[in-house]
């Protein structure tokens, strides 16, 4: 399947569920670095996102599925954000991120976060790799897995063995 027929499919798929759930809003696609975004838009869409994003995670998850049982191994990964949800989750999580980050470097104690999706540890993982001098790991099963940001581990310097 082209990148053209995914997109045609993606962007259909999301509009014909904007449509059922009644909302009149605008859905606008376009592909950047082997990723197909849709982008809803429009008043009072807070059904689509759900407590958390949940059901835009479904909407996301189901609109993923389309693409890859109609296509190949070729399909691009789809990222559907719905009234600027997911732009203004990834700010919030960042700044969230950086408090607890911060805190760890000061006390040098692992801190585990509260569960969340891969795409929030995603952004979790990413943030704490900017900063330096922590780690992180993902921990749990889903769909309680969780991000724990600690210390990094002090690089300990290879000694020679005595010699006799």
């Amino acid at each position: 399947m082209t990148v053209e027929e995914q997109v045609d499919l993606v962007g259909a798929f999301v509009r014909g569920v904007v449509e059922r759930f009644g909302y009149d809003a605008t859905t606008t696609t376009r592909v950047e670095d082997d990723r197909l975004y849709v982008d809803v838009v429009g008043e009072d869409l807070g059904l689509l996102i759900g407590p958390h994003g949940s059901t835009l995670d479904a909407l996301q998850e189901l609109a993923r599925t389309v693409v890859q049982r109609r296509g190949d191994e070729r399909a691009l990964r789809v990222v559907v954000d719905v009234a600027g949800f997911r732009a203004r989750r990834a700010v919030a999580l960042e700044a969230f991120t950086r408090r607890r980050a911060a805190e760890v470097l000061d006390t040098g104690v692992a801190e585990a976060l509260e569960p969340m999706s891969a795409a929030d540890r995603k952004i979790v993982h990413d943030t704490v790799a900017s900063i330096g001098g922590l780690e992180t790991g993902s921990e749990g099963v889903e769909p309680k897995r969780y991000v724990v940001i600690r210390p990094a581990a002090a690089t300990v310097p290879e000694t020679a063995p005595d010699e006799d």
